[in-house]
């Protein structure tokens, strides 16, 4: 089999790769339409020596180095139908086998998620409408006069990764004004962008909302603090869609405990969700949503079709745009 859909979830693959996409590889990839798993190829080894090309997304199977040369001795690509690869890839780069991943384009609908919410609380969207919808008017009323709106405000985004790019961009379009902290944006990027770098206590202390997209590695674990979130300004609200990990959520339960005026947007927690004595459940000021701003609905189907591009492009000697390398699995999420 030239090519194969490898992954411990095939309902996944089958959610991800619509109707059209896997006919479109039938015919440019000459894959098999059933998705295997690692025990398939572990049982299997024959049947797999000349397999050149694996098709996945989220549940792709995680094989070793060894696994790798003895089971799929020909393999040449795995295109990833998903957003991150760090769980699998570095034994598949290690044996010269080329990933690419469709993070830019699960980058887009959390990017349209994350504009979405800063739009709304600059609006003071989320605590009016709790007021409002239990008939405290007055409260709501209250809680909206201290929001500046969406003009000249001034917005965190830590992380200017695809998606901290994307979300800057439509920002911009708003005439907000946007600082980042992102150690690994060059000036030159920076100033194409029309953002200011800062570090993160300018950032914190300064913005009306805090966006996180910080890549998801040990270096950024518990990279943002009590300290941090307790700097932020009245009325202002933290987003997070990068990971939980990167917050110390304990520091960040205690700060909306003692400043009621802030709001935190959780769409990602650590762990997820939140066990069951999580002080985010009882917290009017946080905001808890299951993990939705990434791809979903009809939105997967946009990962495939960039997978089965960039194995056109591969195929045909084209320029690939989304590769990914040991070098860039240090800093991506």
């Amino acid at each position: 089999m030239k090519s194969v859909f490898l992954c411990e979830n095939a309902e996944a693959v089958k959610n991800v790769y619509s109707d059209d996409t896997v006919s479109l590889l039938e015919k440019t990839a000459e894959i098999d339409k059933k998705v295997y798993s690692k025990i398939d190829i572990l049982s299997s080894p024959d049947s797999f020596k000349n397999t050149e090309y694996i098709f996945s997304t989220w549940g792709m199977s995680q094989l070793s180095a060894e696994e790798i040369k003895k089971f799929l001795p020909s393999l040449k690509c795995v295109f990833y139908a998903a957003g991150t690869v760090q769980y699998f890839a570095r034994p598949f780069l290690d044996c010269g086998v080329k990933i690419f991943s469709a993070w830019a384009a699960n980058a887009v609908p959390v990017a349209e998620y994350t504009v979405s919410q800063i739009i709304l609380a600059n609006k003071g969207f989320f605590r009016a409408q709790q007021k409002m919808s239990v008939g405290k008017v007055k409260e709501a009323k209250e809680f909206f006069s201290h929001y500046k709106g969406n003009y000249g405000v001034k917005i965190g985004i830590i992380g200017a990764g695809m998606i901290g790019k994307l979300v800057i961009k439509a920002l911009k379009a708003h005439r907000l004004d946007v600082l980042v902290f992102d150690p690994f944006l060059p000036d030159s990027t920076a100033e194409e962008l029309g953002v200011k770098k800062c570090g993160l206590e300018e950032l914190f202390s300064s913005c009306a909302v805090v966006s996180n997209h910080l890549a998801n590695n040990e270096q950024t674990k518990g990279m943002l603090t009590g300290s941090l979130f307790s700097s932020m300004p009245p009325y202002s609200v933290f987003l997070n869609t990068g990971r939980g990990a990167q917050v110390v959520e304990s520091e960040l339960a205690g700060v909306l405990e003692t400043r009621p005026d802030l709001t935190a947007i959780l769409d990602v927690t650590e762990p997820e969700p939140p066990l069951p004595d999580s002080r985010f459940y009882t917290l009017e000021n946080c905001i808890l949503t299951p993990h939705i701003a990434g791809s979903s609905g009809n939105e997967v189907h946009r990962m495939a079709e960039y997978m089965a591009e960039e194995f056109s492009l591969y195929k045909n000697g084209g320029k690939t745009k989304y590769e990914v390398t040991n070098k860039m699995l240090e800093t991506m999420a």
